[in-house]
């Protein structure tokens, strides 16, 4: 299925980086990764720089599913507020989630660390208030983070306005937040993952998998095996075509960026990442280059023709939204474009078995809006589930809660 519309910019502005050889004969490894986007990348990563012999399986180009298509906001707050998990599954996982994923941003700096060329870069977060009535949850919600150590600050309507010049009810204003050009780093990772040895195998498309005590094997359509013992599926929203349960939805998400603005322009957004209270919501932040990169305007379309139509007056819309909050803003469209990805109800992710399956195939669903951020948590919390380790995120991010 394609899995994305329009021009995304990070597949425009770097091209088909590097191809990868198909798989040609059989092959053997420790730990199968079904996926070559960006969680599959980290994995992999995770999983070879500590001693795993790993392959990794690809059936388009190399970040050229989802990944392509991620606005890549990096960030710690999930898509579920900290008050709602907390009434869903306690307060103490709650916040184990929450301060979970502000670390994985100080992981995944030091991931991109050795590049200079993958637009990573420490953000601030401004969170507003959409309406009047979203202030009181929002109230909620700082208090119960500034209770379990998060570094938040809650704003009122005049701070707002006068640093920076829109218009809210109130906004929480966090430090603990980055960017990335997700498409870059994920042929980063595996190109230098080549380099060390680890096979990654593009256009090879897995049709069957087969299941034993002590292994896995993945057919291709052309004929060839991979055996591995352990297989992590890695493969986006179409991670849920190896499922017989439904433990996700698919949405499309549309974004739409500007040619290059002047720093006066940019303002607070050349530090500051912005989304809002509404759902769905408006999300804006700037790239390496200087552009204005708008998102949102979810919606629950994921058939490739309906979602393309769609492009360009979702893209006109998330304009209107921009100017709505800054009238004196001039900015010319240069790319549009919409990518399907999928959600859970609770806003979590799924690592690790599935019981259709057994102990050997694990599952990496990294879904939500802040997916890349899921990524490298499930990066270590499936290097613990393959070494027989305990690991903290494994009740939460498992399949077992969907039977709490």
């Amino acid at each position: 299925m394609d899995l994305k519309s329009g021009y995304p910019f990070w597949a425009v502005s770097n091209g088909l980086m590097q191809a990868f050889p198909p798989l040609a004969s059989d092959h053997r490894c420790d730990v199968a990764v079904l996926g070559g986007g960006i969680t599959g990348a980290l994995i992999a990563d995770e999983l070879a720089q500590h001693g795993f012999d790993v392959a990794v399986l690809e059936q388009r180009d190399i970040g050229w599913g989802s990944t392509a298509a991620s606005t890549a906001l990096l960030q710690y707050e999930i898509d579920t507020h900290m008050v709602d998990l907390a009434k869903r599954y306690g307060e103490d996982d709650a916040a184990l989630a929450y301060l979970a994923c502000a670390g994985a941003i100080d992981q995944l700096r030091e991931v991109a660390a050795p590049w200079r060329d993958v637009g990573f870069a420490r953000n601030k977060s401004l969170y507003y208030a959409s309406r009047h009535r979203d202030v009181r949850p929002m109230e909620e919600e700082h208090a119960l983070r500034v209770r379990h150590g998060l570094e938040v600050e809650l704003l009122s309507a005049d701070r707002v306005r006068e640093d920076y010049g829109f218009e809210a009810a109130a906004a929480l204003l966090s430090t603990q937040a980055a960017q990335v050009d997700p498409y870059r780093l994920t042929h980063r990772l595996l190109q230098r993952l080549h380099r060390q040895g680890t096979a990654v195998f593009d256009r090879t498309r897995v049709i069957d998998l087969h299941t034993t005590s002590r292994g896995v094997t993945l057919r291709t359509v052309t004929g060839f095996s991979v055996r591995a013992a352990h297989l992590v599926v890695a493969a986006g929203y179409a991670s849920q075509h190896w499922l017989r349960q439904n433990v996700a939805r698919n949405r499309s998400s549309y974004a739409v960026i500007s040619d290059p603005l002047p720093d006066e322009q940019l303002g607070f957004l050349r530090d500051t990442l912005l989304w809002e209270t509404a759902r769905p919501y408006l999300y804006a932040r700037s790239t390496a280059d200087g552009r204005l990169l708008l998102g949102g305007e979810d919606d629950a379309v994921d058939i490739p023709a309906k979602r393309d139509a769609r492009v360009e007056k979702k893209a006109r819309t998330l304009l209107k939204r921009l100017h709505h909050l800054f009238p004196e803003w001039e900015v010319t469209p240069a790319f549009s474009w919409a990518g399907t990805f999928a959600e859970t109800t609770d806003g979590l992710p799924f690592f690790g078995p599935h019981t259709q399956w057994g102990p050997r195939v694990h599952f990496a669903m990294a879904y939500g809006g802040n997916g890349i951020t899921y990524s490298m948590l499930g990066a270590g919390l499936l290097r613990a589930l393959i070494e027989r380790r305990k690991h903290p995120l494994w009740p939460l991010f498992s399949f077992e809660r969907l039977e709490r």
